[in-house]
């Protein structure tokens, strides 16, 4: 919901007026203390994850690094909406100027290709780790994760460089552009990272030392919950979308808020569990923190 600030119609939009949940108004208060939570715990386990990797010097490894980035993606695109949801429903700032709003836009758009980039990383990683772990130290460098990182971030303002807006009135050819862009773009990393899983389910199954294959596999374990986490947030974002006349606009709000909260919570969730050498680091900062 918008309120454009002039009586002209020709005029230029400046401002528009943002309502989260327009049908539980009276539940605001509620929500903004269970999102202010989530808020917090998100960032704050995202954060401690990127401490441990910077203060832990047995974490200043090329894979490490290559591990920080979803977080560091995550708590960006978590910052560029979430604060706006908490200022509405706390201090009822509804306002919001047309350049924040596109670069909101532009931003949520860009950053979810960004992690889906970052996955095809991580699978190479984990591809040449199992695969060529003689030669692992030589190709997984600090070099290549800057490399990496320059990659994903030109690829993806490419690709936000050629999604135009095709029409200001018609807004069902410029949903299915946006769709079929985006679903071939992140369609596309999805078949990479298949195939970079195929090469390894073969290097696997010619091991013959005992433990080996087992051993191998739990190396992939962390990316592989964060692929599925990935995949599951974007079927139900593609699914509420699909069926968006049929479902209720709380529920769609809701649904992208918490989209938001998820992969930022999950990424050192999962890592502090799986990773031994990053649970240790925690630990010891902990203990520092004491």
């Amino acid at each position: 919901t918008f309120n454009i600030v002039s009586n002209d119609s020709t005029a230029p939009v400046s401002e528009f007026l943002l309502i989260c949940f327009p049908s539980y108004q009276s539940w605001q208060h509620w929500l903004s203390l269970s999102l202010s939570l989530l808020f917090i715990l998100a960032m704050g386990a995202s954060a401690t994850l990127l401490i441990t990797i910077q203060l832990e010097a047995s974490l200043h490894k090329p894979m490490y690094y290559l591990l920080s980035l979803p977080s560091l993606l995550g708590m960006v695109l978590c910052l560029t909406a979430i604060p706006k949801v908490l200022a509405i429903f706390w201090f009822d700032l509804r306002s919001i100027s047309f350049s924040a709003c596109f670069l909101q836009m532009f931003i949520m758009n860009n950053f979810l290709a960004m992690e889906s980039c970052t996955l095809i990383v991580m699978a190479y990683d984990r591809y040449v780790a199992i695969c060529h772990p003689l030669r692992y130290p030589s190709i997984i460098t600090n070099h290549f994760v800057a490399k990496a990182s320059v990659f994903v971030v030109i690829r993806n303002l490419l690709y936000c460089g050629k999604n135009v807006i095709l029409s200001c009135d018609n807004f069902t050819l410029n949903r299915i552009y946006q769709s079929v862009a985006g679903w071939t773009l992140l369609g596309s990393d999805f078949i990479l990272i298949f195939i970079s899983y195929i090469f390894i389910l073969r290097a696997v199954l010619k091991f013959k030392a005992e433990g080996a294959a087992v051993k191998a596999l739990s190396m992939c374990g962390s990316h592989s919950l964060l692929i599925l986490f990935f995949s599951t947030i974007l079927l139900v974002v593609m699914l509420t979308d699909v069926a968006r006349k049929s479902i209720p606009v709380d529920t769609l709000i809701l649904l992208n808020v918490l989209h938001h909260f998820t992969s930022l919570a999950l990424n050192p969730i999962v890592y502090g569990v799986q990773t031994k050498e990053i649970k240790q680091g925690i630990q010891k900062l902990l203990q520092r923190g004491m």
